[in-house]
């Protein structure tokens, strides 16, 4: 089947979130197409933030675990059947009905959708086998009933935004009686998002994306604004590209379904979302899993927050009235959907690699069960208060591995487990240290091995660096010359010798004080 050029730019986006050893294998079924996804550029290839970071999950893992296929994305232009919007004067082909201003798509295929309706809505209902493809190519829409664009039945639907295209739906504050989602766009099928243009939701009732199903999103420039929920997938929401700047005034994206051990999870597998929720940022039943992309909670109750939060690339970036990072709160039976979650009765936090900064009024990386952490940086800038700590880990807190700094109070201060591979120290302040502290960490070397700025009042500080061992001595300092803020390159010329600290001996209350040597 040939490929439309912006159809073939949307696959080339999916597919670039795969590591180039998964790649080999993901080339487009189509001839036609000039370029496959390991990296390759496409004349269309313009979605805004669509190739952030490459990811660790193959499509054939998408695929097996999601409604999501190639074949999605692909489709003959000269198959397309245009859709004109226009108040009282809405016209299409053959699969579409038009009653006053609510069009309804009534078959399988492609449909690309462009103009305005003031007050009124397009609704796909196909049979229940079928797949359909929504192209919006310069769509306004604005209900006054309910949701502007809804699916009650198909097999899949696919929202695809047109190249160089500006969108926008807009729902009623007030709802009809509807067996669909209160959302600006409500799905009861399996629901995909991609393309290259743009997109603004505005949830004046609830959601602006809800679907009873599982959801993809794969492109776009998607801005939303809504009253409840952002983005909400029942079965699964995996995140593959686009940029999804989220503003809710309760979770920001999440999967709720409790009744399938299977589903409920979340994947973030590259594009970036940004998000400011007035409860949590990212949930999930389940599993919440980063394999790339790049999540960034700017405002939340909680930042992440799942029976299973696993972190293997990407960036993440947390900032939190409450708990950073929280394993809880879910049943803990599943699987999901085999994209990483564990034992019945476990929560657990793993982070193998990436970039992960929180900052926490309440705990910083909370685990109501274990926590490890193999690879990657972790940068905690956790409580003030003594009634939470950076690191709060009901059971072993395991160190393999990677960078952390978790600074903090002292009152509820947790440290890693005995048993862990990669030592730690841990600098006990008797009084906190202020924000903007230059703390900086030498080996018995005199070899420098980390520089930290403080963001914040912190009494407790855990160290753990490549290298470190038990029983070995680091000497603290503080002063000296920072390049930035956070964990960062300096130098010790200024610094004063605040400590000298034993590799896995953690005892509040090992200080040097702050009248030590002045390095030259």
């Amino acid at each position: 089947m040939k490929l439309p050029r912006a159809a073939t730019a949307a696959l080339s986006t999916l597919t670039a979130v795969v590591l180039a050893g998964s790649l080999a294998a993901c080339s487009s079924a189509s001839g036609d197409t000039a370029e496959t996804a390991a990296g390759a550029s496409t004349a269309s290839a313009g979605a805004t933030g669509s190739e952030t970071d490459a990811a660790d999950v193959s499509l054939d893992d998408l695929g097996a675990d999601t409604h999501f296929s190639e074949s999605d994305l692909e489709w003959d232009e000269a198959d397309v059947v245009d859709v004109s919007l226009a108040d009282g004067a809405s016209s299409g082909g053959e699969g579409v009905e038009v009653v006053g201003d609510a069009v309804t798509i009534t078959a399988a295929g492609v449909y690309r959708l462009s103009g305005t309706l003031v007050d009124g809505t397009v609704n796909v209902a196909a049979g229940e086998e079928d797949d359909v493809v929504l192209i919006l190519d310069g769509v306004d829409i604005a209900s006054g009933i309910g949701s502007p664009l809804t699916a009650t039945t198909a097999d899949e639907v696919t929202v695809y935004l047109a190249e160089g295209s500006g969108n926008r739906l807009v729902d009623a504050v007030d709802y009809a009686e509807t067996d669909l989602p209160t959302a600006t766009i409500a799905a009861a099928t399996d629901l995909t998002i991609a393309g290259p243009g743009s997109l603004e939701l505005t949830g004046n009732a609830n959601d602006a994306i809800n679907t009873k199903d599982g959801l993809v999103l794969a492109g776009g420039n998607v801005s939303i604004a809504a009253v409840d929920d952002g983005i909400r997938g029942k079965d699964y929401v995996a995140v593959t590209g686009g940029t999804w700047q989220i503003s809710a005034a309760d979770d920001g994206l999440k999967s709720d379904d409790e009744e399938d051990a299977d589903r409920g999870w979340v994947l973030v597998g590259g594009g970036a979302l940004e998000i400011d929720a007035g409860d949590d940022g990212v949930k999930a039943v389940n599993t919440v899993r980063v394999a790339g992309g790049a999540v960034t909670v700017t405002g939340s109750y909680e930042g992440i927050e799942a029976a299973h939060v696993l972190i293997e690339s990407g960036d993440v970036d947390v900032t939190s009235s409450d708990d950073g990072i929280n394993a809880a709160g879910a049943s803990a039976e599943a699987s999901a959907g085999g994209m990483g979650g564990q034992g019945s009765g476990d929560y657990t936090v793993e982070i193998s690699g990436g970039e992960v900064t929180i900052d926490a009024e309440g705990d910083g990386l909370d685990s109501n069960g274990t926590a490890s952490i193999s690879g990657g940086t972790v940068v905690i800038n956790g409580p003030e208060s003594n009634g939470n700590g950076a690191l709060d880990v009901d059971g072993e807190l395991d160190v393999s591995g990677g960078t952390v700094v978790a600074a903090g109070s002292a009152g509820m201060a947790v440290t890693p487990s005995a048993a862990s591979e990669q030592s730690s120290i841990q600098l006990t302040a008797d009084s906190a240290l202020p924000a903007g502290t230059v703390i900086q960490v030498v080996d018995a070397d005199e070899e420098l091995l980390t520089t930290f700025v403080t963001a914040k009042e912190a009494q407790s500080i855990v160290l753990s660096t490549e290298g470190m061992t038990d029983g070995a001595e680091y000497t603290v300092y503080t002063g000296g010359a920072a390049d930035g803020a956070g964990l960062t390159e300096g130098s010790l010329d200024g610094a004063a010798e605040y400590a000298v600290l034993t590799g896995g001996e953690y005892t509040a209350g090992q200080m040097g004080g702050m009248g030590g040597r002045q390095r030259p």
